[in-house]
C-alpha cells in the first residue's frame, strides 16, 4: 500500500499589533490608494517587544496545531522550519520551537528558500513520511520580516509583515495528501533580490549596519516579472502532470506576495477568484507564513478530497507548486456549534 503524507492539522498565528497603510503614510511618502492598486494590501502584523524573535510566532502556531489535532508534543518526530529571519544564526529556529512546545523527542532544522521555503520544506517533510520513517512531522512556516525591512524604504516597507503557520503530516494510505510538485531554483536571480550584508560574505560591521545592508534589498520590477511567469508556469505544469482541469481544481493556495502576480498565476491556471485563497490584504507579504496563514483563514472551506495547487516564489531566485488532495472534511466551528 503506498504511503503519502497528508496534511491532517492546521495551526497559525499573527501579532496583534497592526501596521495599517494610514500609518504608512505617515512613515513614508506614499498613500493609502497607491499601496492598494499595486499590492493588494491594506494592513500587516508586527511583531513588538524586546528579545522577540520569530520562534515567539511559530510555538505558537504549532501549539495550537497541537491543540487543535489532540496531539502530544512528545509524538512529535520531526519538526522543519521555514524562515528566512531566524532568530540566530545559530542554532536553528526549528530547535527553539521544538523546546518551546516540549518536542522533547522530535529533532529540527532550518530551511532557508525565501517565499518558496515553506513548499521545498512540505516537501521535505513529506519524504519522512513517505518512506515509512516517521509518522508525525510538522512544517512551521514564520518570518519576522520587520526585523529586516528599512521602514524609511517606501517600495519594500509596504509589503511585508510578521506571522507564522504550521502543519502536521501524517501517513495515508487512501491516496490523500501531497501527490505530485514542481520546485525550481535559479542563482542567477541573487542580485535582484536579497539581503546584501549579515552573511559570511559580507558580515556584519560598523560599515554594513551604517549603509542598510542587513536589510532587504530587491529590483521590483525584475522579481515581478520573473514571478508572475515561473509562479503560473509551475502551477499550470502541475495541473497538466495530474491531468487536472480548471473544474477539478479546488483551491489555488498562492503565496501572497503581491496581488498582480496571485490575479497572473490564476489567470494562467483559468481558476477564477472565488477558487483563490487570498489574505495578502491583512497580513501583506509574511514569506514562508504566507501559505500556511491561508490554509489556516480558509480552513473551514477545505473538504476531504480537494484538489489544491500551492504555488509561491521567492528570492534566490525560488518557486514552485505543489498538488495536494486534502485529507480531511472540516470541524465544526466552535462559535457556531
Amino acid at each position: 500500500m503506498k504511503i503519502t503524507a497528508a496534511i491532517t492539522g492546521v495551526g497559525a498565528y499573527v501579532p496583534d499589533y497592526v501596521l495599517t497603510n494610514q500609518e504608512l503614510e505617515k512613515l513614508v511618502d506614499t498613500t493609502d490608494e497607491w499601496i492598494t492598486t499595486r499590492t493588494g494590501i491594506k494592513e500587516r502584523r508586527i511583531l513588538k517587544g524586546e528579545n522577540q524573535g520569530t520562534s515567539v510566532m511559530g510555538i505558537k502556531a504549532v501549539q495550537q496545531l497541537l491543540d487543535k489535532t489532540g496531539t502530544r508534543a512528545e509524538e512529535i518526530d520531526l519538526i522543519i522550519c521555514a524562515t528566512t529571519t531566524p532568530d540566530l544564526v545559530f542554532p536553528a529556529t526549528a530547535n527553539i520551537i521544538s523546546a518551546g512546545v516540549g518536542a522533547t523527542n522530535a529533532f529540527g532544522y532550518d530551511v532557508q528558500a525565501a517565499c518558496s521555503g515553506f513548499l521545498f520544506s512540505l516537501a521535505t517533510g513529506a519524504q519522512f513520511i513517505q518512506s515509512g520513517m516517521y509518522k508525525k512531522v510538522i512544517v512551521v512556516g514564520a518570518d519576522k520580516m520587520s526585523s529586516i525591512v528599512d521602514y524609511t524604504d517606501r517600495a519594500n516597507c509596504i509589503i511585508f509583515g510578521d506571522g507564522a503557520g504550521a502543519v502536521l503530516l501524517e501517513p495515508s494510505t487512501e491516496g490523500y495528501g501531497i501527490l505530485d510538485q514542481v520546485l525550481r531554483s535559479d542563482g542567477k536571480g541573487e542580485q535582484y533580490l536579497y539581503q546584501k550584508a549579515g552573511g559570511s560574505r559580507r558580515p556584519p560591521s560598523a560599515e554594513t549596519v551604517a549603509n542598510k545592508e542587513h536589510f532587504i534589498y530587491q529590483e521590483g520590477a525584475t522579481v515581478f516579472k520573473f514571478a508572475v511567469t515561473n509562479m503560473a508556469n509551475v502551477a499550470a505544469e502541475v495541473m497538466e502532470r495530474n491531468n487536472l482541469t480548471k473544474e477539478d481544481v479546488a483551491w489555488l493556495v498562492p503565496h501572497q506576495a503581491n496581488k498582480r502576480i496571485i490575479d497572473a498565476t490564476a489567470n494562467r491556471m483559468g481558476v477564477g477568484p472565488e477558487k483563490v485563497m487570498l489574505n495578502i490584504h491583512r497580513y501583506g507579504n509574511t514569506t514562508n507564513a504566507t501559505i500556511p496563514l491561508c490554509l489556516s483563514d480558509y480552513e473551514q472551506q477545505l473538504h476531504k478530497g480537494d484538489n489544491i495547487i500551492l504555488a509561491a516564489f521567492g528570492g534566490g531566485f525560488t518557486w514552485g507548486s505543489i498538488y495536494i488532495k486534502w485529507a480531511y472534511d472540516p470541524n465544526p466551528d466552535p462559535q457556531h456549534a
